[in-house]
């Protein structure tokens, strides 16, 4: 039986919890691991986990195949370099680098450059390490994507244009609001969803080649709004944008167009199930949806958010990886390009300039 340690113990690390115990086709043990011993094991306890253990212990233990890491974007590069070299396979959540360094977050191309050499130093220390690097983008394993890929696929039709978003009332971390933790705002947090996807669709037919953008921010804190404009090599165009002021649950879709074709791709809210209550706790304790505060009036609850997100199919994707011993379906190279185009986002917003890449 595998084993595989979820680093971190915050919104995402619960979620992973929840899809690595629902993972079919084969069996997994499942701990935690934290830079606080005593944090790890209290986690552990709450989710009926196999174990728990300080991030040094857990890359001393040869016995763990994998790392989840599920931690602040600053901490994403040191410790995919020690897992590597530790001979562990690494799932890196989005973004997969960030710039988090000391220095001016005013030197946009500074943060550019950084940002891309840390993505690039990751995969070379899992490609040095004969490791697989898989890039935790769930977008890419949204059922409602994947089978609008394979429907375009079989149509035959050319991608002329992507538009997608994901929108809601802002982060669950309190280090989204800090530069030096997160490297970004909204564009980076979110906006990098859509743009994930959409490097997906176009693998194999389509690169980037230019970026246009705009950003919103307010007292040096990084972005609560930010879109862009993706330029392909075959003259097909892609907007993307996040934002941190929408109410009323979180927006994540995906429109895809082509003359042979038209694609909605809804992500969250889904209407398969909708309620109306005449009273707030008028279901009692029950969840209606990511970033939905309350009950009352109409609401969409949607049966089961880590499927419909995708979160669900990614680790799905891994876990049958690491039985089958074959390459991921989304990976560095994947998450390496996304920074690439965020950061050269924000060197254009910053410019008011079209960035080649």
């Amino acid at each position: 039986m595998k084993r595989i340690a979820i680093v971190g113990t915050g919104f995402l690390a619960r979620t992973r919890v929840r899809c690595w115990k629902r993972v079919f086709g084969a069996q997994f043990e499942c701990i935690v691991a934290a830079r606080d011993g005593a944090k790890a094991a209290a986690f552990a306890r709450e989710h009926a986990l196999d174990g728990a253990c300080t991030i040094d212990e857990v890359l001393a233990d040869r016995s763990v195949a994998l790392v989840d890491l599920c931690v602040a974007n600053r901490a994403h590069r040191g410790l995919c370099e020690r897992a590597a070299a530790a001979g562990k396979d690494v799932l890196c959540t989005k973004p997969l680098a960030a710039y988090c360094g000391e220095g001016p977050v005013d030197d946009r191309a500074a943060m550019l450059a950084r940002a891309v050499d840390d993505a690039d130093a990751m995969v070379e220390a899992c490609r040095r390490a004969s490791v697989r690097l898989f890039y935790g983008e769930n977008w890419c394993f949204a059922p409602a994507i994947v089978r609008a890929d394979a429907l375009a696929r079989a149509s035959g039709g050319a991608i002329v244009e992507m538009r997608g978003w994901e929108s809601h009332s802002g982060s669950h971390s309190p280090y989204a609001r800090d530069w030096s933790h997160a490297g970004g705002g909204a564009l980076l947090r979110l906006g990098a969803h859509p743009i994930g996807a959409m490097l997906w669709l176009r693998r194999g037919s389509a690169r980037v080649t230019s970026v246009t953008a705009e950003v919103r921010s307010a007292d040096g804190a990084p972005e609560s709004w930010g879109s862009c404009v993706l330029r392909f090599d075959d003259g097909s165009v892609g907007v993307a944008h996040g934002s941190d002021h929408m109410l009323g649950g979180m927006q994540s879709h995906l429109t895809v167009l082509s003359p042979a074709f038209r694609f909605e791709c809804a992500l969250s809210p889904i209407d398969t199930l909708r309620a109306y209550a005449p009273r707030d706790g008028a279901f009692g304790g029950e969840y209606i949806m990511e970033k939905v505060d309350g009950q009352a009036g109409w609401s969409t609850p949607i049966p089961d958010e880590d499927w419909s997100s995708g979160q669900q199919g990614l680790v799905q994707s891994v876990a049958e990886a690491l039985v089958r011993g074959s390459a991921p379906s989304c990976d560095g190279a994947l998450g390496r390009e996304v920074v690439r185009i965020v950061y050269s986002a924000y060197l254009s917003a910053a410019e008011g300039r079209r960035v080649a890449l």
